[in-house]
């Protein structure tokens, strides 16, 4: 689907929910510390193509590519496009916050043991190495592996960073344990594509009784927003397309949650906490669960869908760091995470929208998400209650 204008807010967390759990988006940096964009134009030159290899749809752009996959390695395969690394890597929130938080605490790192669980081209791994770790681990399943380890070596990390191909459930460290676990593992809606559990695996497996994971926060977040325009753009264009009857795709595209942008000013209720993940201490089956909502109007509107989000802490720093994916925080290349309702409520001022939302990996492909939201509104002016179902795949 087509995207809405990008919100280009500030980076702090202004909302008034979230005061309860402040986080500090810091830019300043010592100075000693290399400047983000140089890491990214070192990288990005690392892993760029021939001009043979761009030109060729149907080449694979590392060698060694496994000509014999099956659709269960697809997930990793994607993973092996530089293209997604571009887009991960110059979002500024996401990889500043990673860098902010290992080049302001490296009393953490320093003569530390590292293991980087899904390290893509290694910029975690680097950075990193840079704040003295004794050693990292970068594990990657996907073939931008070998990237990596010529990354690793252009810029002189051979002796420090050890890059491992394979998936961290199969791969064997030459360590006992380690003393941190870094990774970038958030997917949409915080918990698509299931890599969560592997960092749990990975904890349980090899942290050291006394070591640390990064980050160690995750908290969902759900809101409600006024969307008739794009509701009747991309939904009920289905049901008279030149005359015809297509609502068939209609119930299709309400059934799977749409990836977005959505402008502050959409929102018409405040904003609620769902839930928040101590990766330290929960055990994977938390990633399945439901929780209630009550979201209140801040207006008299129309409400078209819900929004959830998520916030990251990294809360073992010297004072609390993180960031935001809400749509009063700088746009990310998460974005938010739509769920439209079938129902248009007509919702005034004070009035309350409650129900429940429940999360579970799908059973046939656990790196989906199954969602199903119950709810209800009893107002002045509208009376609705009804459950739905949604799939992110």
């Amino acid at each position: 689907m087509g995207r809405r204008k990008n919100n280009q807010n500030s980076m702090s967390l202004n909302n008034a929910q979230h005061q309860a759990t402040k986080i500090c988006f810091n830019d300043d940096e010592e100075e000693e510390n290399s400047n983000l964009d140089d890491s990214i134009v070192a990288t990005e030159k690392a892993i760029a193509m021939d001009d043979v290899t761009m030109s060729d749809p149907n080449g694979s752009f590392v060698d060694g590519g496994d000509d014999d996959n099956t659709s269960a390695d697809y997930y990793f395969d994607s993973y092996s496009h530089f293209g997604i690394h571009e887009e991960m890597l110059k979002d500024v929130v996401r990889t500043k916050t990673y860098q902010n938080v290992i080049f302001q605490n490296k009393f953490l790192f320093k003569d530390k043991i590292v293991l980087d669980v899904g390290a893509g081209t290694g910029i975690l791994s680097l950075f990193c190495a840079k704040a003295g770790a004794a050693h990292v681990y970068a594990v990657e399943c996907s073939h931008i592996a070998n990237m990596a380890k010529e990354i690793v070596e252009s810029n002189g990390y051979s002796n420090v960073i050890t890059v491992l191909k394979g998936k961290i459930e199969d791969i064997e460290l030459p360590v006992a344990k380690v003393d941190i676990i870094i990774s970038e593992w958030m997917g949409y809606f915080l918990l698509f594509e299931n890599m969560l559990n592997s960092v749990l695996y990975t904890r349980d497996k090899w942290l050291a009784n006394d070591g640390i994971v990064l980050p160690d926060k995750a908290s969902l977040y759900l809101t409600a927003i006024e969307d008739a325009e794009y509701k009747e753009d991309k939904i009920e264009f289905w049901k008279n397309v030149y005359g015809f009857d297509m609502t068939c795709i209609k119930k299709q595209a309400m059934g799977e949650p749409l990836v977005d942008t959505v402008d502050q000013n959409q929102i018409v209720t405040n904003c609620q906490l769902l839930k928040t993940m101590d990766i330290s201490k929960m055990a994977s089956g938390d990633t399945s669960f439901t929780v209630p909502f009550k979201l209140v109007a801040e207006r008299d509107d129309y409400i078209h869908a819900l929004v959830a989000y998520f916030d990251v802490s990294f809360t073992k720093c010297h004072k609390l760091m993180g960031f935001s994916t809400g749509p009063r925080s700088r746009a990310t290349h998460w974005k938010q995470t739509v769920l439209y309702l079938e129902d248009v409520l007509t919702i005034c001022q004070g009035e309350a929208l409650t129900g429940s939302m429940t999360v579970a990996p799908n059973k046939k492909n656990p790196r989906d998400i199954d969602i199903t939201i119950k709810y209800s509104l009893n107002g002045q002016r509208c009376v609705a209650s009804r459950t739905q179902h949604y799939k992110m795949r």
